[in-house]
């Protein structure tokens, strides 16, 4: 397997925040609840976010302490690993107060690495 570089690894981070909100625009909680393929689909980008964290360099992870990788890998580990367990509500949560500001730091890191 060939190893992506961690300016990719934070593009694809920032890829699935703007596709995570782009599946849910204008979208209610009740409404996301009740759509299976938005669901999954929003749940498979979180897992993305979550691996690419994970494949992250050590020193990346270790200069932008800001961002809380062990949350983001650790939730990304339970969506895989308890699929049937998932918490609609803590995602959505998650959706509606974290994800912005995650991206906004995610690009903060990208732009300070060019």
């Amino acid at each position: 397997m060939s190893k992506r570089s961690d300016k990719f690894l934070l593009e694809d981070i920032i890829e699935s925040i703007d596709k995570i909100q782009k599946y849910t625009k204008n979208l209610s909680k009740d409404d996301f609840k009740e759509d299976d393929m938005r669901l999954d689909a929003v749940v498979r980008n979180f897992e993305i976010i979550g691996e690419a964290a994970n494949r992250l360099s050590h020193e990346i992870q270790k200069e932008y302490q800001t961002v809380q990788w062990k949350r983001i890998i650790g939730f990304r580990n339970r969506i895989v690993h308890e699929y049937f367990g998932i918490d609609i509500e803590i995602l959505w949560s998650i959706i509606e107060n974290n994800l912005e500001d995650l991206k906004m730091k995610i690009s903060e890191i990208i732009e300070g690495n060019q």
